[in-house]
């Protein structure tokens, strides 16, 4: 078999309708350990799986973050929730990471701030296991808070949650590479998108220690319901946004 080339790699990847056919070239060139392994690598592309279950990974926050085959991809706008969280904590803090996926959120803060108590939780025992690879602290399998440690009520200072916020409805308006091939408890957040992030703002005050906060990934469209819910939750929001990354992260604070 011949080997393949960067140019006919290039083509094969335009062919499929890949954007940005160049660069993943040369990720994927610079990932293979051998011909064959290259060659499987581009088929499995070619074929429509995401270019992080190709290659095994996601670069986030400057990061190699480990990505399983069948584990949500962690974008580049939730990059604007560990900014947001960073720009509120320090070393030391006590951190939750609900819905954690592959743990992509929780490896940036600690990459960031060092010494920090941190414990993340996922209801996908595959997405757990991919954060178990990418995480030294604890990862829990459950149902949001159902699996933390009971001792963790009122010590948490950053609490960030990057639930699913995409509407039922338009779950079939997502690229194939986001239907097909990530968990749809990943994606479906219900009729409006905001079932979890509604049970996640319901229970989040008692949780936080006194000057702790809750950042919450969501839409610019879905900013305004998602304050409500935080309202709601005896916490004061404050929405903000990243234009560059097409972001947006609401902020909760206790009642001072």
């Amino acid at each position: 078999m011949s080997l393949l080339t960067l140019p006919a790699i290039v083509i094969r990847l335009r062919a499929a309708g890949c954007v940005f056919a160049e660069d993943e070239a040369e990720l994927l060139v610079s990932t293979a350990r051998t011909p064959d392994d290259l060659a499987g690598m581009v088929d499995r592309r070619v074929a429509g799986l995401p270019l992080e279950h190709v290659l095994g990974w996601a670069e986030f926050c400057g990061l190699r973050i480990a990505v399983d085959p069948g584990v949500f991809v962690p974008r580049r706008r939730t990059e604007f929730l560990v900014e947001r969280a960073l720009a509120l904590t320090g070393g030391g803090a006590v951190i939750v990471d609900l819905c954690c996926g592959s743990g992509a959120v929780g490896a940036a803060l600690v990459a960031a701030l060092g010494q920090v108590e941190l414990h993340a939780v996922d209801i996908d025992p595959i997405a757990v296991r991919c954060a178990r690879r990418n995480l030294d602290t604890p990862v829990y399998q459950g149902d949001l808070y159902d699996p933390l440690p009971r001792n963790l009520r009122g010590r948490v200072d950053i609490l960030v949650a990057s639930a699913p916020y995409v509407p039922t409805g338009a779950i079939g308006l997502l690229p194939a590479e986001a239907r097909v091939h990530e968990p749809m408890i990943a994606l479906d957040g219900g009729a409006d998108g905001l079932d979890v992030v509604r049970r996640v703002t319901a229970q989040a005050a008692e949780w936080l220690a006194p000057g702790g906060h809750l950042l919450v990934e969501t839409s610019a469209r879905q900013a305004a319901s998602t304050a409500e819910a935080i309202a709601r939750g005896g916490l004061v929001p404050r929405v903000t946004g990243s234009d560059d990354l097409d972001a947006t992260v609401v902020i909760g604070a206790p009642i001072s």
